[in-house]
Parts: structure tokens; C-alpha cells; sequence
């Protein structure tokens, strides 16, 4: 079976390239939900815990906690721990995280020109809140 595609050269449909190996990697670190988001609202430097989960509605502690462990595994953020009294931790991109960080604003402006804006309702109270005081991803720190 033979297709055409838009500059007009033909293909066969059943050929299809392999998956590239590194996409693979990458995508099973970064599609996970919120990990992401994660990395993006760290963008404008260390954070806590509970402001993380503020920063980012409709997430869950365990979740939270489970991605933040991932990322800090994967080495692209880093977790920091002030002794106290009280004792604190936060969390920072490290190198490799902040590279990521171009690629996470072309996502995002990707996402503004082709996908719907969600409504008030699927957003819910605290989304809203989120949806016009986040800074855009373009307004951080992207070195």
C-alpha cells in the first residue's frame, strides 16, 4: 500500500522508522505526569516541599514526593537539606535539569498554539488561581 504525504513523495504505509532509543529514555523519565510541570515551576530556583505542592494544584504528597525522588535519582534536580532547628529541604534543578529547561518552554509554546485552554471547570479553584499567576516558562531563568 502506497500513501502520499504532503510534499508529494511517496511512502509506503507500512514502513515506519524504529524508535529512536533516546526518545525512549527520555520519555520514560519525562511522561510521567507532573514530572514535567515539576521541572518547569523550578525553573526560578530552590523550593520546598510544600510550596512545590502549592505551585502545582491537583497533585498528590505521595506523588509529589515520588517524582521529586525520581528526578533527584535521574540527577536532574537536586535535594538540599538545611539543618535546622527547624530543618528544611528543597529542591533544585541541577545542569542537566536546567537543559532541559529550552525544550520545556518550545512544549509549552507548542501547547498554547495547539491545544485547547482548558475551562474553569476541568481547571477547578485552585487551577484558575495557577492559570493567571504563573509566570509563563519564558520569564525564567533559562541558562
Amino acid at each position: 500500500m502506497v500513501a502520499q504525504n504532503t510534499a508529494r513523495t511517496a511512502i509506503r504505509a507500512d514502513d515506519c522508522v524504529a524508535a529512536d532509543e533516546s526518545l525512549v529514555r527520555a520519555f520514560d523519565l519525562l511522561g510521567k505526569r507532573w514530572t514535567g510541570v515539576l521541572l518547569g515551576t523550578l525553573r526560578s530556583g530552590p523550593v520546598g516541599f510544600r510550596a512545590l505542592a502549592r505551585a502545582v494544584p491537583g497533585i498528590s504528597d505521595s506523588v509529589l514526593s515520588d517524582r521529586l525522588g525520581e528526578l533527584t535519582e535521574a540527577g536532574l534536580i537536586a535535594r538540599t537539606v538545611a539543618e535546622g532547628p527547624p530543618v528544611s529541604v528543597t529542591y533544585n534543578l541541577t545542569k542537566a535539569g536546567r537543559a532541559l529547561l529550552p525544550a520545556l518552554e518550545q512544549i509549552s509554546r507548542w501547547a498554547e498554539r495547539h491545544l485547547p485552554t482548558r475551562s474553569r471547570r476541568e481547571l477547578g479553584d485552585a487551577g484558575t488561581a495557577v492559570a493567571t499567576a504563573a509566570p509563563p516558562m519564558n520569564s525564567g531563568v533559562m541558562s
